[in-house]
Protein backbone atom coordinates (compact mmCIF):
# COMPACT_ATOMS: atom_id res chain seq x y z
CA UNK A 1 0.00 0.00 0.00
CA UNK A 2 2.80 2.44 0.90
CA UNK A 3 4.57 1.90 -2.39
CA UNK A 4 1.39 2.37 -4.40
CA UNK A 5 0.56 5.57 -2.61
CA UNK A 6 4.10 6.87 -2.97
CA UNK A 7 4.27 6.48 -6.71
CA UNK A 8 0.83 8.02 -7.12
CA UNK A 9 1.77 11.03 -5.03
CA UNK A 10 5.11 11.37 -6.79
CA UNK A 11 3.42 11.24 -10.15
CA UNK A 12 1.12 14.02 -9.02
CA UNK A 13 4.04 16.09 -7.77
CA UNK A 14 5.93 15.66 -10.99
CA UNK A 15 2.99 16.83 -13.10
CA UNK A 16 1.48 19.51 -10.89
CA UNK A 17 3.94 21.17 -8.64
CA UNK A 18 1.67 23.35 -6.50
CA UNK A 19 -1.69 22.42 -4.99
CA UNK A 20 -4.59 24.80 -5.19
CA UNK A 21 -6.42 25.94 -2.10
CA UNK A 22 -10.07 25.04 -2.01
CA UNK A 23 -12.36 27.51 -0.29
CA UNK A 24 -15.44 26.21 1.42
CA UNK A 25 -16.57 23.30 3.53
CA UNK A 26 -18.72 20.24 3.16
CA UNK A 27 -21.75 20.15 5.38
CA UNK A 28 -21.92 16.41 5.64
CA UNK A 29 -25.22 16.45 7.47
CA UNK A 30 -26.85 18.07 4.47
CA UNK A 31 -25.31 15.78 1.81
CA UNK A 32 -25.92 12.21 0.85
CA UNK A 33 -23.16 9.78 -0.06
CA UNK A 34 -23.49 10.35 -3.79
CA UNK A 35 -23.05 14.09 -3.31
CA UNK A 36 -19.85 13.57 -1.34
CA UNK A 37 -18.47 11.25 -3.98
CA UNK A 38 -19.05 13.87 -6.65
CA UNK A 39 -16.70 16.33 -4.97
CA UNK A 40 -13.61 17.06 -7.07
CA UNK A 41 -10.31 16.07 -5.46
CA UNK A 42 -8.87 19.38 -4.20
CA UNK A 43 -5.32 18.17 -4.93
CA UNK A 44 -6.00 17.58 -8.61
CA UNK A 45 -5.66 20.63 -10.86
CA UNK A 46 -6.07 20.99 -14.56
CA UNK A 47 -3.10 21.73 -16.83
CA UNK A 48 -4.73 24.99 -17.85
CA UNK A 49 -4.63 26.24 -14.27
CA UNK A 50 -0.86 26.82 -14.42
CA UNK A 51 -0.46 27.76 -18.09
CA UNK A 52 -0.29 31.50 -17.47
CA UNK A 53 1.85 34.12 -15.80
CA UNK A 54 -0.35 33.93 -12.70
CA UNK A 55 -0.15 30.14 -12.70
CA UNK A 56 3.62 30.24 -13.05
CA UNK A 57 3.83 32.61 -10.10
CA UNK A 58 1.64 30.31 -8.01
CA UNK A 59 3.87 27.34 -8.77
CA UNK A 60 6.90 29.45 -7.79
CA UNK A 61 5.37 30.23 -4.39
CA UNK A 62 4.49 26.57 -4.03
CA UNK A 63 8.12 25.60 -4.59
CA UNK A 64 9.29 28.01 -1.88
CA UNK A 65 6.68 26.62 0.52
CA UNK A 66 7.74 23.07 -0.24
CA UNK A 67 11.40 23.87 0.40
CA UNK A 68 10.26 25.22 3.76
CA UNK A 69 8.28 22.06 4.56
CA UNK A 70 11.10 19.78 3.49
CA UNK A 71 13.64 21.43 5.77
CA UNK A 72 12.49 23.29 8.88
CA UNK A 73 8.71 23.51 8.83
CA UNK A 74 5.43 22.65 7.31
CA UNK A 75 1.80 22.11 8.03
CA UNK A 76 1.87 18.34 7.46
CA UNK A 77 2.96 17.50 10.98
CA UNK A 78 6.01 15.62 9.73
CA UNK A 79 9.50 16.68 10.70
CA UNK A 80 11.73 17.85 7.90
CA UNK A 81 15.31 17.08 6.97
CA UNK A 82 16.88 19.36 9.57
CA UNK A 83 15.55 17.32 12.46
CA UNK A 84 15.87 13.85 10.98
CA UNK A 85 19.43 14.33 9.73
CA UNK A 86 20.36 15.88 13.08
CA UNK A 87 19.02 12.74 14.74
CA UNK A 88 21.36 10.58 12.63
CA UNK A 89 24.19 12.94 13.51
CA UNK A 90 24.97 14.13 17.04
CA UNK A 91 22.66 17.16 17.22
CA UNK A 92 19.53 15.48 18.58
CA UNK A 93 18.56 12.53 20.78
CA UNK A 94 15.33 10.65 20.29
CA UNK A 95 12.75 11.49 22.93
CA UNK A 96 9.80 9.27 22.07
CA UNK A 97 8.96 5.62 21.51
CA UNK A 98 8.56 5.57 17.72
CA UNK A 99 10.73 2.73 16.40
CA UNK A 100 11.47 4.48 13.11
CA UNK A 101 12.82 7.57 14.88
CA UNK A 102 14.77 5.43 17.30
CA UNK A 103 16.43 3.56 14.46
CA UNK A 104 17.65 6.82 12.91
CA UNK A 105 19.08 7.91 16.25
CA UNK A 106 20.69 4.47 16.67
CA UNK A 107 22.20 4.53 13.14
CA UNK A 108 20.37 1.38 11.94
CA UNK A 109 18.02 2.83 9.32
CA UNK A 110 15.80 0.54 7.26
CA UNK A 111 14.75 1.68 3.75
CA UNK A 112 11.12 1.17 4.81
CA UNK A 113 11.46 3.80 7.58
CA UNK A 114 8.29 5.92 7.37
CA UNK A 115 9.93 9.16 8.54
CA UNK A 116 12.67 8.76 5.95
CA UNK A 117 10.00 8.23 3.29
CA UNK A 118 8.21 11.43 4.35
CA UNK A 119 11.36 13.54 4.23
CA UNK A 120 12.43 12.06 0.90
CA UNK A 121 9.02 12.79 -0.62
CA UNK A 122 9.07 16.39 0.61
CA UNK A 123 12.58 17.02 -0.74
CA UNK A 124 11.63 15.75 -4.18
CA UNK A 125 8.42 17.76 -4.19
CA UNK A 126 10.39 20.93 -3.52
CA UNK A 127 12.95 20.17 -6.21
CA UNK A 128 10.41 19.22 -8.85
CA UNK A 129 8.12 22.13 -8.04
CA UNK A 130 11.09 24.44 -8.58
CA UNK A 131 11.91 22.69 -11.86
CA UNK A 132 8.40 23.20 -13.17
CA UNK A 133 8.23 26.77 -11.87
CA UNK A 134 11.41 27.70 -13.72
CA UNK A 135 10.00 26.24 -16.94
CA UNK A 136 6.67 28.02 -16.54
CA UNK A 137 8.23 31.37 -15.63
CA UNK A 138 10.52 31.22 -18.64
CA UNK A 139 7.52 30.52 -20.87
CA UNK A 140 4.85 32.80 -19.42
CA UNK A 141 6.83 35.54 -17.61
CA UNK A 142 9.98 36.00 -19.71
CA UNK A 143 10.12 39.69 -18.87
CA UNK A 144 9.61 39.16 -15.13
CA UNK A 145 12.32 39.64 -12.50
CA UNK A 146 15.27 37.35 -13.34
CA UNK A 147 15.63 36.66 -9.63
CA UNK A 148 12.32 34.77 -9.65
CA UNK A 149 13.66 32.14 -12.06
CA UNK A 150 17.11 32.21 -10.45
CA UNK A 151 15.53 31.42 -7.08
CA UNK A 152 13.99 28.29 -8.59
CA UNK A 153 17.44 27.20 -9.71
CA UNK A 154 18.63 27.91 -6.16
CA UNK A 155 15.99 25.56 -4.75
CA UNK A 156 16.96 22.83 -7.21
CA UNK A 157 20.66 23.21 -6.40
CA UNK A 158 20.08 23.42 -2.66
CA UNK A 159 17.91 20.29 -2.52
CA UNK A 160 20.12 18.24 -4.83
CA UNK A 161 23.11 19.13 -2.69
CA UNK A 162 21.49 18.19 0.63
CA UNK A 163 20.27 14.95 -0.91
CA UNK A 164 23.87 14.21 -1.89
CA UNK A 165 25.06 15.07 1.62
CA UNK A 166 22.51 12.93 3.40
CA UNK A 167 21.82 9.94 1.14
CA UNK A 168 23.81 6.94 0.02
CA UNK A 169 25.40 6.29 -3.34
CA UNK A 170 22.61 5.01 -5.56
CA UNK A 171 20.26 7.91 -4.81
CA UNK A 172 17.50 8.70 -7.31
CA UNK A 173 16.73 12.07 -8.90
CA UNK A 174 13.79 11.83 -11.29
CA UNK A 175 12.72 14.83 -13.36
CA UNK A 176 10.02 16.38 -15.53
CA UNK A 177 10.28 16.90 -19.29
CA UNK A 178 7.42 18.73 -20.99
CA UNK A 179 5.13 17.89 -18.11
CA UNK A 180 5.93 14.17 -18.24
CA UNK A 181 7.67 12.13 -15.59
CA UNK A 182 11.13 10.83 -16.47
CA UNK A 183 12.37 8.33 -13.92
CA UNK A 184 15.91 8.76 -12.71
CA UNK A 185 18.49 6.02 -12.40
CA UNK A 186 20.79 5.31 -9.45
CA UNK A 187 23.55 7.89 -9.24
CA UNK A 188 26.47 8.63 -6.95
CA UNK A 189 26.56 11.46 -4.47
CA UNK A 190 29.25 13.06 -6.65
CA UNK A 191 26.81 12.99 -9.57
CA UNK A 192 24.21 14.72 -7.38
CA UNK A 193 26.72 17.41 -6.38
CA UNK A 194 27.66 18.03 -10.01
CA UNK A 195 24.00 18.35 -10.97
CA UNK A 196 23.48 20.78 -8.08
CA UNK A 197 26.50 22.79 -9.23
CA UNK A 198 25.11 23.05 -12.76
CA UNK A 199 21.78 24.34 -11.45
CA UNK A 200 23.53 26.85 -9.16
CA UNK A 201 25.55 28.13 -12.11
CA UNK A 202 22.39 28.42 -14.23
CA UNK A 203 20.78 30.57 -11.55
CA UNK A 204 23.85 32.76 -11.06
CA UNK A 205 24.04 33.43 -14.81
CA UNK A 206 20.55 34.95 -14.70
CA UNK A 207 21.41 37.58 -12.08
CA UNK A 208 22.76 40.71 -13.74
CA UNK A 209 21.06 43.41 -11.68
CA UNK A 210 21.72 44.85 -8.24
CA UNK A 211 18.25 45.09 -6.74
CA UNK A 212 17.68 43.76 -3.23
CA UNK A 213 15.92 40.71 -4.69
CA UNK A 214 18.79 40.12 -7.13
CA UNK A 215 21.44 40.30 -4.43
CA UNK A 216 19.48 38.11 -2.01
CA UNK A 217 19.09 35.30 -4.53
CA UNK A 218 22.62 35.69 -5.89
CA UNK A 219 24.14 35.46 -2.41
CA UNK A 220 22.03 32.37 -1.66
CA UNK A 221 23.26 30.81 -4.88
CA UNK A 222 26.90 31.70 -4.22
CA UNK A 223 26.89 30.23 -0.70
CA UNK A 224 25.18 27.12 -2.01
CA UNK A 225 27.77 26.93 -4.79
CA UNK A 226 30.54 27.15 -2.20
CA UNK A 227 28.92 24.40 -0.13
CA UNK A 228 28.66 22.15 -3.20
CA UNK A 229 32.30 22.77 -4.14
CA UNK A 230 33.44 21.76 -0.66
CA UNK A 231 31.55 18.51 -1.14
CA UNK A 232 33.36 18.06 -4.47
CA UNK A 233 36.71 18.59 -2.70
CA UNK A 234 37.38 21.91 -4.46
CA UNK A 235 38.00 24.16 -1.43
CA UNK A 236 39.82 26.93 -3.31
CA UNK A 237 36.94 27.30 -5.77
CA UNK A 238 34.50 27.22 -2.85
CA UNK A 239 36.26 30.16 -1.20
CA UNK A 240 36.17 32.16 -4.43
CA UNK A 241 32.44 31.52 -4.75
CA UNK A 242 31.57 33.02 -1.36
CA UNK A 243 34.16 35.79 -1.14
CA UNK A 244 31.68 38.56 -1.94
CA UNK A 245 28.89 37.42 0.39
CA UNK A 246 28.54 39.66 3.48
CA UNK A 247 28.56 37.92 6.86
CA UNK A 248 25.23 39.56 7.68
CA UNK A 249 23.42 37.92 4.74
CA UNK A 250 20.59 35.47 5.54
CA UNK A 251 18.17 33.49 3.41
CA UNK A 252 15.42 32.33 5.72
CA UNK A 253 12.49 29.97 5.92
CA UNK A 254 9.54 31.95 7.30
CA UNK A 255 7.04 30.39 9.68
CA UNK A 256 3.71 31.51 11.08
CA UNK A 257 1.46 31.15 14.10
CA UNK A 258 -1.47 29.86 12.06
CA UNK A 259 0.14 27.45 9.58
CA UNK A 260 3.58 26.25 8.62
CA UNK A 261 4.98 25.79 12.10
CA UNK A 262 8.66 25.90 12.82
CA UNK A 263 8.92 22.15 13.25
CA UNK A 264 12.17 22.30 15.21
CA UNK A 265 10.29 24.27 17.85
CA UNK A 266 7.30 21.95 17.58
CA UNK A 267 9.13 18.63 17.94
CA UNK A 268 11.57 19.79 20.62
CA UNK A 269 9.94 22.55 22.64
CA UNK A 270 6.37 21.27 22.62
CA UNK A 271 6.12 17.61 21.56
CA UNK A 272 9.43 16.65 23.23
CA UNK A 273 10.13 13.97 20.62
CA UNK A 274 13.61 15.42 20.16
CA UNK A 275 16.08 16.59 22.81
CA UNK A 276 19.23 18.58 22.08
CA UNK A 277 22.12 16.18 22.36
CA UNK A 278 25.29 16.49 24.38
CA UNK A 279 28.25 14.14 24.10
CA UNK A 280 26.14 11.56 22.30
CA UNK A 281 27.77 8.19 21.83
CA UNK A 282 31.19 9.27 23.11
CA UNK A 283 32.01 11.31 20.01
CA UNK A 284 29.11 13.74 19.93
CA UNK A 285 29.67 17.42 20.53
CA UNK A 286 28.42 19.04 23.73
CA UNK A 287 25.65 21.06 22.08
CA UNK A 288 23.34 21.15 25.11
CA UNK A 289 25.95 21.73 27.81
CA UNK A 290 28.59 23.93 26.19
CA UNK A 291 26.93 27.13 27.45
CA UNK A 292 27.53 28.59 24.01
CA UNK A 293 25.33 31.61 23.17
CA UNK A 294 24.93 30.39 19.59
CA UNK A 295 22.84 27.50 20.96
CA UNK A 296 20.98 28.83 24.02
CA UNK A 297 19.53 25.93 25.98
CA UNK A 298 17.13 25.44 28.85
CA UNK A 299 16.38 22.22 30.72
CA UNK A 300 12.81 21.00 30.56
CA UNK A 301 10.67 22.48 33.31
CA UNK A 302 13.18 25.07 34.54
CA UNK A 303 12.46 28.78 34.75
CA UNK A 304 13.91 29.61 31.33
CA UNK A 305 11.93 26.84 29.66
CA UNK A 306 8.69 27.84 31.36
CA UNK A 307 9.23 31.40 30.15
CA UNK A 308 9.05 30.21 26.53
CA UNK A 309 6.18 27.78 27.12
CA UNK A 310 8.22 24.57 27.47
CA UNK A 311 6.70 23.45 30.76
CA UNK A 312 7.36 19.69 30.75
CA UNK A 313 10.36 18.37 32.64
CA UNK A 314 10.75 15.10 30.70
CA UNK A 315 10.88 13.94 27.14
CA UNK A 316 7.77 12.43 25.57
CA UNK A 317 8.91 8.94 26.62
CA UNK A 318 9.38 10.05 30.22
CA UNK A 319 13.18 10.05 30.10
CA UNK A 320 15.45 12.85 31.25
CA UNK A 321 17.05 15.20 30.70
CA UNK A 322 15.03 17.18 28.20
CA UNK A 323 17.25 19.83 26.66
CA UNK A 324 15.27 22.53 24.87
CA UNK A 325 16.71 24.87 22.24
CA UNK A 326 15.99 28.61 22.47
CA UNK A 327 17.40 29.65 19.09
CA UNK A 328 13.87 29.46 17.73
CA UNK A 329 11.71 29.97 20.85
CA UNK A 330 8.34 30.43 19.14
CA UNK A 331 6.11 28.72 16.62
CA UNK A 332 6.77 31.42 14.01
CA UNK A 333 10.55 31.81 14.44
CA UNK A 334 12.38 32.09 11.11
CA UNK A 335 15.21 29.67 10.28
CA UNK A 336 18.29 30.72 8.32
CA UNK A 337 19.06 27.97 5.83
CA UNK A 338 21.77 29.81 3.87
CA UNK A 339 23.82 32.67 5.25
CA UNK A 340 26.96 34.77 5.30
CA UNK A 341 28.33 33.10 8.42
CA UNK A 342 28.46 29.88 6.42
CA UNK A 343 30.46 31.76 3.79
CA UNK A 344 33.09 32.57 6.42
CA UNK A 345 33.14 28.94 7.51
CA UNK A 346 33.75 27.87 3.91
CA UNK A 347 36.61 30.37 3.62
CA UNK A 348 38.12 29.12 6.88
CA UNK A 349 38.10 25.50 5.73
CA UNK A 350 39.55 26.48 2.36
CA UNK A 351 42.36 28.46 4.02
CA UNK A 352 43.26 25.48 6.18
CA UNK A 353 43.27 23.16 3.17
CA UNK A 354 45.60 25.63 1.42
CA UNK A 355 48.12 25.41 4.26
CA UNK A 356 47.17 28.75 5.80
CA UNK A 357 46.11 28.07 9.41
CA UNK A 358 46.40 31.74 10.36
CA UNK A 359 43.98 32.63 7.57
CA UNK A 360 41.59 29.93 8.75
CA UNK A 361 41.57 31.27 12.31
CA UNK A 362 41.09 34.80 10.98
CA UNK A 363 37.97 33.74 9.08
CA UNK A 364 36.59 31.96 12.13
CA UNK A 365 37.16 35.11 14.16
CA UNK A 366 35.56 37.27 11.46
CA UNK A 367 32.41 35.18 11.77
CA UNK A 368 32.47 35.64 15.54
CA UNK A 369 32.91 39.41 15.34
CA UNK A 370 30.34 39.94 12.58
CA UNK A 371 27.88 37.11 13.29
CA UNK A 372 25.70 39.12 15.65
CA UNK A 373 25.67 36.76 18.65
CA UNK A 374 25.91 38.64 21.95
CA UNK A 375 28.22 37.18 24.56
CA UNK A 376 30.30 35.14 22.12
CA UNK A 377 34.05 35.67 22.63
CA UNK A 378 35.38 37.36 19.53
CA UNK A 379 38.80 35.73 19.41
CA UNK A 380 39.94 32.15 18.91
CA UNK A 381 43.58 31.15 19.09
CA UNK A 382 45.40 28.63 16.91
CA UNK A 383 45.38 25.28 18.76
CA UNK A 384 48.73 24.44 17.22
CA UNK A 385 48.23 21.12 15.42
CA UNK A 386 46.46 20.25 12.20
CA UNK A 387 44.21 17.71 13.92
CA UNK A 388 43.15 20.28 16.51
CA UNK A 389 42.58 22.89 13.79
CA UNK A 390 40.27 20.54 11.94
CA UNK A 391 38.41 19.90 15.20
CA UNK A 392 38.07 23.64 15.78
CA UNK A 393 36.86 24.43 12.25
CA UNK A 394 34.20 21.73 12.33
CA UNK A 395 33.16 22.61 15.88
CA UNK A 396 32.64 26.22 14.78
CA UNK A 397 30.58 24.99 11.82
CA UNK A 398 28.54 22.75 14.12
CA UNK A 399 27.65 25.54 16.55
CA UNK A 400 26.99 28.19 13.94
CA UNK A 401 24.93 25.89 11.72
CA UNK A 402 23.17 23.80 14.36
CA UNK A 403 20.11 21.91 13.10
CA UNK A 404 20.13 23.47 9.64
CA UNK A 405 20.95 20.33 7.70
CA UNK A 406 24.73 20.69 7.54
CA UNK A 407 25.99 18.28 10.16
CA UNK A 408 25.71 14.91 8.36
CA UNK A 409 27.45 16.36 5.31
CA UNK A 410 30.19 17.78 7.52
CA UNK A 411 30.70 14.45 9.29
CA UNK A 412 30.88 12.58 5.99
CA UNK A 413 33.40 15.14 4.68
CA UNK A 414 35.54 14.54 7.78
CA UNK A 415 35.60 10.86 6.84
CA UNK A 416 36.23 11.35 3.10
CA UNK A 417 38.70 14.23 3.04
CA UNK A 418 40.27 14.33 6.51
CA UNK A 419 40.90 10.61 6.98
CA UNK A 420 38.75 10.34 10.09
CA UNK A 421 37.12 6.99 10.84
CA UNK A 422 33.33 6.82 11.03
CA UNK A 423 33.67 5.56 14.62
CA UNK A 424 35.57 8.71 15.56
CA UNK A 425 33.02 11.03 13.96
CA UNK A 426 29.52 9.57 14.44
CA UNK A 427 28.04 8.48 17.79
CA UNK A 428 29.25 5.02 18.69
CA UNK A 429 29.27 2.52 21.53
CA UNK A 430 26.28 2.06 23.83
CA UNK A 431 23.08 3.70 22.59
CA UNK A 432 21.28 5.72 25.27
CA UNK A 433 18.11 3.60 25.06
CA UNK A 434 19.84 0.24 25.15
CA UNK A 435 21.87 -1.82 22.72
CA UNK A 436 24.60 -0.31 20.59
CA UNK A 437 24.86 2.22 17.80
CA UNK A 438 24.93 0.84 14.29
CA UNK A 439 27.18 1.87 11.44
CA UNK A 440 24.99 4.04 9.18
CA UNK A 441 26.53 7.32 8.05
CA UNK A 442 23.75 8.31 5.64
CA UNK A 443 20.17 7.62 4.64
CA UNK A 444 19.25 4.76 2.33
CA UNK A 445 17.05 5.34 -0.69
CA UNK A 446 13.49 4.72 0.60
CA UNK A 447 11.90 1.40 -0.21
CA UNK A 448 9.08 3.21 -1.99
CA UNK A 449 11.55 4.11 -4.74
CA UNK A 450 11.54 0.45 -5.77
CA UNK A 451 8.51 1.34 -7.86
CA UNK A 452 11.00 3.07 -10.15
CA UNK A 453 11.49 0.81 -13.20
CA UNK A 454 15.12 1.98 -13.49
CA UNK A 455 16.01 0.64 -10.07
CA UNK A 456 17.48 -2.86 -9.98
CA UNK A 457 15.30 -5.34 -8.13
CA UNK A 458 15.44 -5.08 -4.32
CA UNK A 459 18.27 -2.53 -4.50
CA UNK A 460 18.08 0.80 -2.73
CA UNK A 461 21.77 1.78 -2.44
CA UNK A 462 24.87 0.91 -4.41
CA UNK A 463 26.78 1.40 -1.17
CA UNK A 464 26.31 3.00 2.26
CA UNK A 465 29.83 4.44 2.48
CA UNK A 466 30.60 8.03 3.40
Amino acid sequence: MTSQMTIRSRSFVLRWAAPLAVVGTLALAACNVSDVLKVTDPDVINPSDVQSAAGASAVRYGAIARLNSATSGGSTGSEGLFLLSGLLADEWNNGDSYIDRQSVDERVINPSNSFLTDVDRMLHRARLSATQAAQLLQKYSPSGPPSDIAEMYFIQAYVENVIGENYCNGLILSTVVNGAEVYGSPMSTTDAFNLALAHADSGIALITGTSAADLRVKDALMVTRGRILLNLDRPADAALAVAGVPTSFVYQNLHSQATNDNQIWSYNNIARRYSVSTGEGTNGLDFATANDPRIPICTGGDTKCKAIGATFSTRDDGSTPLFVQMIWPTRDASVTIVGGVEARMIEAEAAFRAGNPAGAIAKLNQARSEGGVAGLPATLTDPGTDAARVDLIFRERAFWLFSTGHRVGDMRRLIKYYNRSAESVFPTGAWHKGGNYGTDVNFPVPQAEQNNPNLPSAQTCTDRNA
